[in-house]
């Protein structure tokens, strides 16, 4: 995926009122479309859980200060298809499983994005559940623009429409104008990035070796605004295993980790968490999502790498 499949290369997944262990809410929004921003877009089991930065902790030196982050350089066009597997449930959830595709488009001066996610599951409360989500994107690869649409359902029934577009300027200040759920704007506070471009900045830090970053994001997926984000990078370098596909030889890896916040005061614990493998070119593989009651793998069936269009 670019933009994590929140961006190219984001996955953003979130299930409705997922619920911690102890019976008390850990999210209310409907599943998120997963968006490898070029994210970003699960908690990957190596890299453990990291500790979000406190209001009065220093923002690693690393985290993006401009809105401004070009989401174009490695990003490459894609269709990536890939199967969702239970990895681990804890409670309510009994079974699931599901397919996600995520399509990046090279537009020349922006990117287009395509998501669609599906998991059916058999939960003790509600019997069969399947639920859906349907995330598209246009953002300029200059970051100063995005157009975004989501559409969640459960059972068929539309849980909630996401619409509207967002603009950043040159200094990184910027607003959203939603069209749905409801028509209201939206300021966007300094330093908000794309999906796209937090995926080109996740991809920037690992080539420096750094090991984490918290870039704030607005991907479109909530009617809230935008988002902290705390991304921890580990082992950047040529896979030691070789890459699923051919068309990743060469190319360096590292496994990211990925925690969502909302920006209100009594918000502690992450929203969402995903972790994953990403290519330099902002493919990724080895999804770990996380939706509190249960875990998901993905993985990754097939890939296509459409060429550069030459007038471009």
């Amino acid at each position: 995926m670019t933009g994590l499949p929140h961006s190219p290369a984001r996955l953003t997944c979130r299930l409705a009122h997922t619920s911690r262990p102890d019976g008390t809410r850990r999210g209310t929004n409907p599943l998120r479309g997963c968006v490898a921003s070029a994210l970003l877009l699960a908690a990957l089991p190596s890299v453990g859980l990291a500790a979000r930065p406190t209001a009065s902790a220093p923002v690693p030196a690393s985290a993006p200060t401009s809105a401004a982050v070009p989401a174009s350089g490695p990003l490459v066009g894609q269709r990536a298809a890939y199967d969702l597997t239970l990895t681990e449930s804890g409670g309510n959830t009994l079974s699931a499983n599901g397919t996600m595709t995520y399509v990046v488009h090279d537009t020349c001066t922006a990117w287009s994005s395509q998501q669609h996610l599906e998991i059916q599951s058999v939960t003790r409360n509600g019997g069969a559940v399947t639920m859906e989500s349907d995330y598209t994107t246009l953002e300029s690869k200059d970051g100063h623009h995005l157009v975004f649409r989501t559409v969640q359902k459960s059972n068929n029934a539309v849980l909630q429409t996401v619409s509207g577009e967002a603009t950043v300027d040159a200094h990184g200040h910027g607003f959203v104008q939603y069209e749905k759920p409801l028509h209201k704007k939206l300021t966007l506070p300094a330093g908000t990035l794309f999906p796209m471009a937090h995926t080109a900045a996740i991809l920037a830090a690992a080539q420096k070796g750094l090991p984490n970053i918290a870039p704030l994001l607005f991907d479109g997926t909530s009617p809230d605004g935008a988002q902290e984000t705390y991304i921890t990078l580990l082992g950047w370098g040529l896979p030691k295993d070789g890459p699923p596909f051919p068309a990743l030889t060469g190319l360096p890896a590292g496994r990211v980790h990925v925690a969502f916040f909302s920006r209100t005061p009594e918000s502690i614990l992450p929203d969402y968490e995903i972790g994953m493998r990403y290519f330099a070119n902002g493919v990724s593989d080895m999804l770990d999502m996380d939706f509190g009651d249960f875990h998901m793998q993905g993985t990754l069936h097939t890939l296509t790498l459409p060429p550069r269009s030459a007038h471009c």
